[in-house]
């Protein structure tokens, strides 16, 4: 069950998302949560704290996602069906729920200027980076944290421009096709199982 702490991140993520940076304040997150004026102040004091809680707890949903692949992720998984994610990523994040690849945009646009909500972003790339390279090794892959934050960077691009382009400039420049850019996305970044340290290009 959901805590008042989870909560309130929670809906600070989707206040992100839907309002933009602008709009984040202790109010409207009381509002969008449903709880007593003052209470998010309460947890979070200041809106740089509103941001870091959001970048901790995107940080802990990727670490039950990861958690829960590998506890069902079978033992003979191979790179083949680890590229295969990536698609399914993409069209996560950007066409069944972009809540929190909104939000993320917009923690990086504050961690530009605010040194404490740069810290907990750093802090949420390494982890998300750790957990996906040993993700990759377990299907045989040479992944270093370097790799998966690489391939991370690439997605994070990727998706912001998908939610942001318009259908024909995607088209024109070859981006109208996630499947195929969710496994482009992949082999650029990760290094061939029979190739260590050498680069695939991107099909």
């Amino acid at each position: 069950m959901t805590n008042r702490r989870e909560l309130l991140c929670d809906t600070v993520i989707s206040v992100l998302a839907a309002e933009g940076g602008r709009g984040l304040t202790h109010r409207a997150v009381d509002r969008a949560a449903g709880v007593p004026e003052g209470t998010a102040k309460n947890y979070f004091p200041t809106r740089e704290a509103l941001l870091q809680a959001a970048a901790g707890r995107m940080t802990d949903l990727h670490a039950e996602a990861v958690a829960r692949l590998a506890a069902t992720t079978p033992e003979d998984i191979s790179p083949a069906d680890v590229a295969e994610l990536y698609p399914a990523l993409l069209r996560r994040a950007v066409a069944d729920d972009p809540t929190r690849m909104l939000a993320m945009v917009e923690l990086y646009l504050e961690a530009v200027r605010r040194p404490g909500v740069r810290a907990a972003l750093g802090r949420m790339v390494v982890a998300n980076a750790e957990a996906g390279a040993h993700l990759h090794r377990a299907a045989g892959l040479p992944s270093t944290a370097r790799d998966a934050g690489l391939l991370d960077a690439y997605f994070l691009g990727v998706a912001v421009s998908l939610l942001a382009l318009p259908a024909d400039a995607l088209h024109a420049t070859g981006l109208d096709d996630p499947y195929a850019l969710g496994l482009g996305l992949f082999t650029a970044a990760v290094p061939a199982p029979d190739r260590p340290g050498h680069r695939a290009e991107a099909g």
